[in-house]
């Protein structure tokens, strides 16, 4: 090893003397040799290097801005932050500025300085290029994705372009780093090594302190249930920090067995009382970024662009939902909708489904109607490992999940950004039709999905018209799109009840808008006065009254449940109970109890189930139709493939080797004909990110009695 470090050595050396002898045949102009010999420069560079701890507070101040400026796209964006939020601006200097402090542990201390300060413009660069494809900040949990993210190349998150940008920046930077560690100057420390570690840990300990005083006074918060306001209210680097180091649950201070059998016992609600006979299907839908326009103080339509859901909302069980997060954070919403519990408890801006999740199992409402005999699914017309979705769904005991690499999808909204939803009515009766019992589906939706374009689309024009009192011609552009795109969802969810009540089977629907969509709302431009309530509807035909009532999304489903006389599981059984009584949800006494179960659930010893994994993960199926090989055959340079439930992230694998796969319809892929012989075995697969595979085919022999192999000349004129 340490020969393998002097050879390394020695190559950069020898190409460090290279580069001396090649700038030294380089003259250099006369202003620079001025510069190079001024003594009032080398004063001002001496006295930097002997008081470089002051160098670091405008140091910070500026590195800092420069990370809000990437981050927000805006140099007066990131200089109002300044002047309106000047505590969160310094706090996050001073993170900065600590930082810095590690400069004093090598003799090299502009070499560490520029290591320091490319971290952080890495991380100022990296939260700019996602917030022009998303609405959500980056985050640490975003680094668990990194996988998918070079999966991604050339789509609306990641280029292929971009992705050699990143690398020559890197390798280019990296070159900078090495010449400096050779030829930059080493630094006599001031003051003995123990005194320089002190100052070090002493910076680094004043960390909490600091936030945790700087919290209490409301220049920060604990806690922001919308990430991306968040992240601008508070600075980018505080919110990154607490995705990194306030994440998950702390042990409640009374956490015991006797207080979690005392809370079990007092919300036992008894047995449920529905007939096995008369169980109705449960359908819960996730409308992304629905929200009720009419509700828009300033904006005018047209016509009414969700006139079904109005229906809905005229005859049927309704209320607003109060729910954990706005514009973005779709998985939070969902988390408490499906658990029962609330996203409160854990870190700013956490994702359970991407943290806690990833190690254990959880409670659902899949897990506890399954005691019924339902069965259960989740159908999505998005990528399967979209927010760890395929392991959070079998860790909440889900049966099958119909994600859109399953599913044959050809229409996508105008700007080509997201699927329309038409696919998931089929998509949904195809999942009940796969079971003989009574089913619990969740279904979730994109069409309605951010980033809305700030200028005129093609088409819109012709459907809905939009006007804004007051607002930019950008912001009614973008009303404009999101308008039309809900008034599709509409269509949508006309089509999906008619398909639900055509299959003759009693049947609940519940769908609920997850959060506001990402229209810069403010509190005062919202008919509820709050940002963080959407609103759900139902729809049953089984005669089920209709009983209004608000509610929050971690009380939506045991509502409901309740009203249909089913009492299985914890948090069904909980919410229940603190709703019969009338206590409010958010109030202390609610919330206090809730947090000791939900602790003890995720993190604790499941005194709840008597310390045993009542629960476990499922054996998740991902779609619920076989994919077949029926026929392959040879011809025009390409072997044809045919047959069923293919879709566009098909990928045929010969002999275990996946191949360059074309996809040209549900029934047909083709591959090159060198990429196959006669005899070799191939089987599709259905694919995910990170090369996931969520579904295989049956094994397929290759026999073409007409099978040539190809000469060179033969396959370049197929590729053309």
């Amino acid at each position: 090893m340490k020969k393998f470090f002097k050879k390394i050595g020695s190559f950069f050396k020898t190409l460090g003397h290279k580069w001396s002898d090649f700038k030294g045949r380089i003259p250099k102009p006369k202003w620079v040799v001025k510069l190079q010999e001024s003594e009032k420069i080398k004063k001002f560079q001496q006295w930097l290097n002997d008081y470089s701890l002051i160098e670091h507070i405008p140091l910070s101040l500026i590195m800092c801005f420069i990370m809000e400026w990437l981050s927000r796209h805006s140099f007066l964006e990131a200089w109002g932050f300044v002047i309106h939020h000047t505590g969160a601006y310094l706090y996050n200097s001073y993170l900065i500025f600590v930082c810095y402090s590690l400069c004093y542990l090598i003799t090299r201390r502009t070499f560490m300085r520029m290591i320091i300060s490319a971290i952080f413009v890495a991380l100022g660069i990296t939260n700019c290029i996602i917030l022009l494809n998303r609405v959500t900040p980056f985050g640490f949990t975003d680094l668990y994705m990194i996988g998918d993210l070079f999966t991604m190349q050339n789509t609306n998150y990641f280029s292929s372009q971009q992705a050699a940008l990143a690398v020559i920046a890197v390798v280019v930077y990296g070159i900078f780093l090495v010449r400096l560690f050779l030829k930059g100057k080493k630094l006599k420390p001031r003051f003995p090594y123990p005194v320089t570690l002190a100052f070090i840990v002493a910076c680094f300990i004043s960390v909490p302190f600091t936030t945790t005083a700087l919290q209490s006074n409301g220049v920060l918060a604990a806690y922001f249930g919308n990430l991306a306001q968040g992240y601008l209210d508070y600075g980018y680097l505080y919110g990154f920090s607490t995705s990194i180091f306030s994440r998950g649950m702390k042990e409640p201070i009374d956490y015991s067995e006797k207080k979690i059998q005392a809370i079990v016992d007092e919300t036992n609600q008894g047995e449920s009382t529905i007939d096995e006979k008369k169980e109705p299907n449960i359908i819960v839908v996730l409308l992304e970024s629905f929200y009720d326009v009419s509700e828009c103080e300033y904006l005018n339509t047209s016509e009414d662009p969700i006139p079904f859901f109005h229906y809905l909302e005229e005859n049927y069980s309704t209320g607003h939902l109060t729910v954990p997060v706005v514009g973005a954070g779709t998985c939070n919403t969902e988390f408490e909708v499906l658990t029962g519990m609330s996203c409160q408890f854990f870190g700013p801006g956490e994702y359970p489904q991407k943290t806690i999740l990833k190690k254990t199992d959880c409670e659902s409402f899949a897990d506890d109607l399954k005691t019924l005999g339902y069965g259960s699914h989740v159908v999505h017309n998005n990528g399967g490992n979209f927010y760890s979705r395929a392991n959070a769904f079998s860790m909440m005991g889900f049966d099958t999940f119909q994600s859109k690499e399953m599913l044959d999808i050809t229409d996508y909204t105008p700007l080509g950004s997201w699927p329309t939803d038409d696919i998931l009515v089929d998509a949904t009766v195809e999942a009940m039709d796969s079971t003989e019992s009574p089913d619990f589906v969740y279904t979730i939706t994109v069409e309605g999905h951010g980033d809305y374009p700030k200028e005129k689309v093609e088409g819109d024009d012709t459907g809905i018209v939009v006007s804004c009192d007051g607002q930019s011609e950008e912001q009614t552009n973008m009303w404009q799109y999101y308008v039309n795109r809900i008034h599709n969802v509409d269509e949508f969810m006309q089509d999906y009840i008619e398909a639900l009540d055509a299959r003759g089977e009693d049947t609940l629907v519940v769908m609920f808008g997850d959060h506001l969509p990402t229209m810069g709302l403010t509190n005062d431009e919202v008919a509820t006065g709050d940002l963080f309530q959407t609103k759900y509807i139902t729809w049953n035909n089984f005669g089920m009254s209709k009983e209004d009532q608000d509610l929050t999304s971690y009380q939506l489903v045991s509502e409901y449940l309740n009203r249909l006389g089913i009492h299985e599981g914890t948090m069904t059984n909980y919410h229940q109970a603190k709703m019969a009584e009338g206590v409010k949800a958010g109030t202390l006494s609610y919330m206090r109890d809730l947090k000791e179960l939900q602790y003890d659930i995720l993190y604790g010893d499941r005194y709840a189930y008597g310390g045993k994994d009542k629960y476990p993960a499922s054996d998740l199926e991902m779609g619920v139709k076989d994919v077949t090989v029926d026929r392959a055959y040879f011809f025009n340079g390409k072997l044809h493939i045919y047959g069923q439930n293919f879709t566009k992230w098909s990928k045929v694998f010969v002999n275990g080797e996946k191949v360059a796969t074309d996809y040209q319809s549900g029934q047909h892929l083709t591959v090159k004909a060198s990429a196959v012989t006669n005899g070799d075995n191939i089987k599709v697969c259905q694919m995910g990110s990170s090369d996931t595979i969520f579904r295989e085919s049956n094994e397929y022999t290759v026999v073409d009695p007409n099978y040539e192999p190809e000469t060179d000349e033969e396959e370049e004129r197929s590729d053309e």
